[in-house]
């Protein structure tokens, strides 16, 4: 099929290999600007882009997918179907109505459930036991469209949102296959979403990675995965800025207060909460590398009692 595709992270890249090596005319791909990243502030390109470059692949990057000129652009490429993954700006109705077939998006949960924008973080910090990716018809709504198919994926005890995206991301790129060979052979099914049934994935705020240790320690432990790499569950400690990479959260009570750290020897360091013990495993002081928890504390010793937050 005569294909453009928008997207712009690495969640996005399987889906466009997919496409280009299942045998599909890629004729554009559409992402984000290029923008400043490290300390050099040099300008990066969105992986997308860097993939498409690689395939040859015309890359158009507006600032804006509302403005006429893109517009003009998309309507001379007059694409069969247009392909959404990630991409990061809400299309308007001018472009949902251009293609032949539409615009499919590559959605990272079981809609009706976790619409939004960040949806695999927060299926780890709510506990879900699986998640998937759904293809759907885009409407005007936000990932309101009919749903086309879904494959599911399990969540593991220690998955972290890194590496549920991972997996999601390459079932995205077989499940986009599956969906255009139907639209190609006019077998697909069009299921309306239940509104009733859906929740929303609010966007990620990096205060909402401030560890509250009156929680109870699983929900914390939670937290930490699902929100690594980005924007990191954190705490302090003597003032300065401590991240939790890895935890885990354990049974066993301490007497003190929340947040207090009751062991701290070898590889155990061991912090109070409001129900449990969470057992931290990987962390990183503010101006450190993340190192295990054993030799974080051979570099930073902590007496026990110190209280964290």
């Amino acid at each position: 099929m005569k294909i453009v595709f928008m997207g712009t992270p690495d969640f996005a890249v399987p889906a466009l290999e997919a496409l280009v090596k299942g045998g599909h005319q890629v004729i554009a791909a559409v992402t984000q600007p290029d923008k400043p990243k490290g300390r050099g502030k040099g300008m990066a390109m969105p992986p997308v882009k860097e993939k498409a470059m690689e395939f040859a692949i015309p890359v158009y990057q507006p600032a804006k997918v509302r403005e006429e000129g893109f517009f003009r652009q998309m309507r001379e490429l007059s694409p069969e179907v247009i392909v959404v993954a990630a991409f990061g700006q809400i299309l308007p109705k001018a472009i949902l109505d251009l293609p032949q077939y539409g615009c499919i998006n590559i959605h990272a949960s079981l809609l009706p459930k976790y619409r939004g924008a960040a949806p695999i973080q927060w299926a780890i910090i709510n506990g879900e036991k699986e998640t998937g990716v759904t293809t759907m018809m885009m409407d005007a709504g936000l990932d309101t469209g009919d749903m086309l198919e879904k494959t599911v994926v399990p969540i593991e005890e220690e998955e972290t949102a890194q590496s549920l995206s991972d997996k999601l991301s390459a079932a995205g790129g077989s499940l986009i296959l599956s969906t255009l060979k139907k639209v190609e052979e006019g077998t697909l099914t069009r299921t309306p979403q239940r509104d009733e049934e859906s929740c929303y994935a609010k966007i990620l705020q990096k205060t909402l990675g401030r560890i509250d240790w009156y929680r109870e320690a699983k929900l914390i432990e939670r937290l930490i995965r699902g929100l690594n790499p980005w924007p990191s569950a954190y705490t302090t400690l003597n003032g300065k800025s401590l991240k939790l990479w890895k935890a885990k959260a354990l049974l066993e009570e301490y007497p003190g207060e929340a947040g207090q750290v009751v062991k701290a020897v070898g590889n155990e360091l061991l912090i109070k909460t409001g129900k449990g013990t969470l057992k931290a495993e990987a962390l990183q002081l503010e101006g450190k590398k993340r190192m295990e928890a054993d030799a974080f504390l051979r570099g930073c010793p902590i007496e026990e009692g110190t209280r964290l937050g």
